[in-house]
């Protein structure tokens, strides 16, 4: 998948001017919001809940090394196969190995977000082999050219369902239809085949469990299950933050997992899939391959926002996100987008690539607030803004102008005076309505809206009146 995180400003410019993608966007807003809320009643301490899943993540992370080695042992004991991969090209290396070792033609994936890290789609079918999403969504993105996700559970949520009865007609040849029902079930017809043909199956996970060595997949179309068993090879990627240690740990987590995603006490499917099949057993692969990736994720571990690596991928911040929710995904430019993605992609790709993202957050913590492992997203884009600032990464003109407030800032007494000399002045711009319309060097801001003059007296001068009326 090709970065362009690099461009968000234009991105995100250009997607707030899409009629198409801004009215498919009003139409989710607010409902895995609405469906979250309603399914926490059910929980008789939500917190307390939250507390000990960011617990069991943590401990997983602070003895990585530990519950990496435990998981890969377990995993061998019964008959799997583990292997490592330090970068993208690596992962599709070792897939295409093992495609090749047991003569693979036809691939079928269920959602594997780190594959998309890799463009893994992309390599097989250049090594002529083909390949077949079956989640509904990146199916939707697949048959469309290869079109990017733009959220972590569903895919494709900034498209409408007549531009995927559109799509399917053109692509399948079949009548347009007007029910998402009836398009589920021309999805399904056509998957179905391609389960029953497939030489390979290719997953990812949601957890990897170090006790057993097993991988839990979590989803609500059952296209994860019939990807791992019905295929002769079953190979699941994931990266090396995703170890739990217990499956205790991974009960603890599932109260969390699928009412921070979609609001559901449970999800349709929990697959725990452990080794290859064994003699009279009627489902499992007869091969099982875990890829461990690492792919920036120990430097990550070693950075001062090593918790961010505690992400279960269940999207909550991003709906609730008011950037993302205006924006969507795609102006992310990379696999992670919202508030998750603004410090994952700028670590995974180099912050010199991906400097904007961090800065596109109003810091209201409503991401941090609902974040079922307590990852305090807003901090972490905090300190990737020092470090751009720091490395020289931000445009000269902020530089100097955050420079200069520091100066003002360090002279409380010149700091007062400049304050209200300023505030009269932008009173002085206003219109009779109240409203700025043009700010000098503030262009960016008042091309877009107006903003409104500053109300009544400065902080100063109402802190100087209340300490007179304190008698202080």
């Amino acid at each position: 998948m090709q970065i362009s995180s690099m461009h968000f400003k234009e991105r995100a410019h250009d997607k707030l001017h899409d009629a198409k993608l801004q009215h498919n966007l009003q139409k989710i807003k607010g409902k895995f919001v609405a469906h979250r809320k309603a399914s926490l009643v059910e929980l008789d301490d939500f917190e307390a809940t939250r507390d000990a899943g960011a617990a069991i993540r943590q401990r997983a992370l602070d003895n990585l090394d530990v519950w990496l080695e435990m998981f890969e042992a377990n995993a061998k004991a019964r008959g799997a196969t583990v292997l490592w991969a330090e970068t993208p090209a690596e992962i599709n290396k070792l897939v295409l190995e093992i495609a090749f070792r047991h003569g693979v033609r036809k691939i079928i994936k269920s959602k594997s977000m780190v594959s998309e890290e890799s463009a893994l789609d992309h390599a097989i079918e250049g090594a002529g082999l083909e390949v077949v999403e079956t989640d509904l969504g990146e199916y939707i993105l697949q048959i469309n050219g290869y079109e990017p996700p733009s959220h972590i559970v569903g895919p494709a949520l900034h498209k409408s369902k007549e531009e995927v009865s559109e799509l399917f007609h053109r692509k399948h040849g079949t009548p347009r239809k007007n029910g998402v029902e009836e398009l589920c079930l021309e999805a399904r017809q056509v998957l179905r085949k391609h389960y029953l043909t497939a030489d390979m199956g290719i997953s990812g996970g949601n957890f990897f469990v170090a006790e057993t060595g097993s991988v839990v997949l979590v989803t609500n179309e059952g296209n994860a299950t019939l990807t791992t068993t019905l295929p002769r090879v079953h190979v699941a990627i994931s990266g090396i933050e995703k170890i739990v240690p217990t499956l205790e740990d991974v009960a603890t987590l599932m109260r969390l997992l699928p009412r921070s995603a979609t609001g559901q006490s449970i999800s349709n499917y929990v697959d725990v899939l452990t080794g290859t099949k064994g003699d009279g057993e009627f489902q499992g692969a007869e091969h099982m391959y875990f890829i461990l990736v690492d792919s920036g994720r120990t430097s990550v571990l070693a950075s001062d926002v090593r918790e961010a690596l505690r992400c279960i991928r269940c999207g909550a911040c991003m709906n609730h996100c008011p950037v993302y929710q205006n924006v969507g995904g795609h102006s992310y430019g990379w696999v992670y987008p919202g508030p998750i993605g603004s410090i994952l992609t700028p670590m995974y790709v180099g912050l010199e690539n991906a400097q904007d993202l961090p800065a596109a957050s109003t810091f209201c913590n409503q991401c941090g607030v609902v974040c079922p492992v307590k990852i305090p997203l807003p901090d972490l884009q905090r300190k990737l803004r020092d470090a751009a600032f720091e490395r020289g990464l931000r445009p000269w003109r902020e530089r100097a102008g955050l420079r200069l407030w520091a100066w003002f800032a360090r002279h409380p007494r010149l700091y007062g005076i400049t304050s209200a000399l300023g505030v009269r002045a932008l009173r002085g711009m206003a219109g009779r309505d109240g409203m700025i319309r043009r700010l000098p060097f503030g262009g960016g801001w008042t091309a877009e809206r107006d903003m409104p003059a500053p109300a009544g007296r400065t902080f100063r001068e109402l802190y100087r009146t209340h300490r007179v009326k304190d008698g202080r």
